[in-house]
């Protein structure tokens, strides 16, 4: 596949991970031909880790000016390449064939955005890992404007946790919002759909990537998204979180309880109350703050 590839990480106290994943980017059979780190002020070694890669360009920022949309968008119209992946502190590519894998999609000129696969970490809890194997299956999956219908909320399904954008596709809609708290991927993949272009889920480019979050974590995490859903019904349409909720927690659960995890599967269930009780306030919130009902 032709075309430069620049790859953008942000970071923050990434200390004791950056420099495993700049060595890891490094060592990738298609080397990118730029790496960016965006710094937000790191108060620990993580600036020191950077400069061992004399290659990387190091950006930093104040902490309080970092964005998920907006950063990101500095940073990409900071690139060069004609592909621009993106990279959390926290992915680790399982393999040096990552970028080769990512980037293949590509080659089909109606491809705008191509994310990966997330394998949990050997620590994640068991609903952790059920919930990655739910969201992240093992087939590859091409989407377009006419799967919208049918995929509901989920042909949005995107992650700047392992995401690859193509440069001109990304300027032609405009980019990431500069002032969104969260699911930036979500939306601009909303908008590629509505503009005519395809999204790929490419399950071959995969990265070691999973969470155990607290319940307040977990809360404050799905209040932002509500808030931020709420705020782009005009660009997800009619499209419902609902349902596809509930198919996640059928599943994890019914995977728990085979797993004979059943104390597990009760801390999933009260893990969802948060996830539900943090999405409708923050839709609330959102809802409120507009001067309009639910």
């Amino acid at each position: 596949m032709d075309g430069a590839i620049s790859v953008i990480v942000p970071t923050l106290n990434a200390g004791r991970q950056i420099d495993t994943l700049l060595t890891r980017l490094e060592q990738q059979t298609r080397k990118p031909d730029e790496i960016i780190v965006v710094d937000s002020s790191s108060e620990d070694i993580t600036q020191e880790m950077i400069k061992r890669h004399p290659e990387v360009k190091l950006i930093v920022i104040d902490r309080k000016n970092f964005n998920h949309g907006g950063t990101r968008d500095a940073m990409l119209r900071e690139s060069t390449g004609d592909f621009v992946l993106f990279l959390t502190q926290d992915a680790m590519p399982s393999g040096n064939d990552y970028i080769a894998k990512i980037v293949a999609p590509f080659a089909d000129d109606e491809v705008a955005l191509v994310y990966g696969r997330q394998l949990p970490r050997k620590d994640a809890r068991p609903a952790e890992a059920l919930v990655r194997k739910y969201s992240y299956g093992d087939e590859s999956m091409v989407i377009t404007k006419a799967d919208i219908p049918s995929l509901g909320i989920k042909a949005f399904h995107s992650t700047d946790v392992c995401a690859a954008y193509r440069r001109t596709a990304y300027l032609e809609v405009g980019g990431f919002e500069t002032d969104v708290l969260t699911n930036e991927d979500m939306f601009i993949a909303a908008r590629f759909l509505h503009a005519g272009w395809k999204i790929v889920y490419e399950a071959n480019a995969t990265v070691i990537h999973s969470h155990n979050f607290t319940f307040k974590q977990q809360y404050k995490r799905n209040y932002i998204q509500g808030v931020e859903i709420a705020k782009h019904k005009d660009i997800l349409g009619d499209a419902s979180l609902s349902g596809e909720g509930f198919s996640l927690v059928k599943y994890t659960l019914g995977g728990l309880l085979r797993q004979g995890h059943v104390i597990e599967a009760m801390r999933f269930t009260v893990d969802c109350g948060f996830r539900l009780i943090g999405n409708r306030n923050g839709q609330r919130a959102a809802a409120k703050s507009h001067g309009r009902k639910e």
